[in-house]
């Protein structure tokens, strides 16, 4: 019994250290990158089971999915370095509130999640397998939601175009 405690106490040490430094990292909401990363995996095995079934296996097809990947956690550390950015800029010395900014971050990891779900589901799909339509369906209405909540927070580029016209 002595044995399983060690071994217990080793997990729980291990365990808390990963999810103490993630909370480090990436904040209150560690869990959430976490599971973006996981899905980034579940994308590329499933990827890789349709590839090898269609007999289209290629490690160069393999290799560019990797990067992009990597340019998705790229796309997510910018949204969230330029919203601090332009937040503290607002506060500190233009004496604005953009706090509001925080939420491109959010968005942009929100838009990439589902994305990921969204590839996961046409690998598996064309692996073979059935994929209830409640779930693609699901997705689809997340994502519309989404945009529309996108659009009331930032608009939608319009009032952009207008002034740059003028």
């Amino acid at each position: 019994m002595n044995e399983m405690n060690k071994i217990l106490d080793t997990y729980n040490l291990v365990a808390g250290g990963v999810v103490t430094l993630l909370a480090a990292i990436f904040g209150q909401y560690w869990y959430l990158f976490a599971i973006f990363l996981l899905l980034n995996l579940f994308d590329y095995i499933t990827g890789y089971m349709k590839a090898r079934k269609l007999k289209k296996e290629s490690s160069s097809v393999g290799l560019a999915g990797i990067i992009k990947k990597l340019g998705y956690w790229i796309v997510i550390a910018t949204a969230f370095l330029t919203a601090f950015a332009l937040t503290a800029l607002g506060k500190d010395i233009l004496n604005i509130d953009l706090s509001f900014l925080a939420l491109l971050g959010w968005f942009t990891l929100a838009c990439l999640l589902i994305n990921e779900v969204r590839s996961i589901l046409e690998n598996l799909v064309e692996y073979g397998l059935d994929v209830p339509y409640v779930f693609i369906e699901g997705l689809a209405v997340t994502e519309r939601l989404l945009n529309e909540k996108t659009n009331n927070t930032f608009g939608n580029g319009e009032e952009m175009e207008e002034k740059s016209d003028e």
